[in-house]
């Protein structure tokens, strides 16, 4: 069991290398692009499913309470909380629409919208996404390398594995390094 752990933790170390390598850029974009949209009093809306929906809801409550700075809440919504709405969509409409409907209603040009998918090809993202676009949103996806996803935003996070856990855990990575840019940006 040991080896077991061992090996999960040395394909982790492997991704985060391989992140500073190929990635950097986009991390520091994403953090930008937050930037600009606060100064501008704009909102950051997070969605996704599973796994990723937790990490959605993880990073808007980083946010809107702190990371680690005691500082002004900053607008952060987690599409993904509200049961209500979501199964009130999935029910009327589609499982698809449960982000895309919720964006319609609440997105407005110059918001960051960031979608989160560990294949990158999650219907009810897309259209989230492709409707984000549409109402003039910056559009972020967070997903593997060479996914669906990343055609569709204006900045991804393409994170270099197929391994749904380390996918997972260098979102959360990404999430955090953009949440502590932000903070240093916003609150010197």
């Amino acid at each position: 069991m040991q080896n077991f752990v061992l090996d999960c933790l040395k394909e982790n170390i492997t991704v985060n290398k391989k992140i500073s390598f190929e990635n950097i850029s986009e991390i520091v974009e994403i953090a930008k692009a937050v930037i600009k949209a606060y100064k501008k009093k704009k909102k950051v809306v997070l969605f996704g499913n599973g796994g990723s929906a937790a990490d959605a809801q993880h990073l808007a409550a980083e946010l809107v309470c702190r990371f680690k700075k005691n500082r002004s809440a900053l607008d952060a919504v987690a599409l993904t909380v509200n049961t209500s709405i979501l199964t009130a969509i999935a029910n009327d409409y589609e499982y698809k629409d449960i982000f895309s409907r919720q964006v319609e209603a609440i997105v407005k040009r110059g918001d960051v919208v960031i979608g989160i998918t560990t294949s990158g090809t999650s219907p009810n993202v897309l259209e989230a996404i492709k409707k984000a676009k549409k109402l003039g949103a910056v559009t972020v996806g967070f997903s593997k390398k060479r996914a669906k996803l990343s055609r569709l935003t204006d900045i991804s996070f393409n994170v270099p594995s197929n391994n749904t856990p380390r996918i997972q855990e260098a979102h959360i990575t990404a999430g955090h390094i953009i949440c502590e840019i932000v903070e240093n940006e916003l609150f010197r």
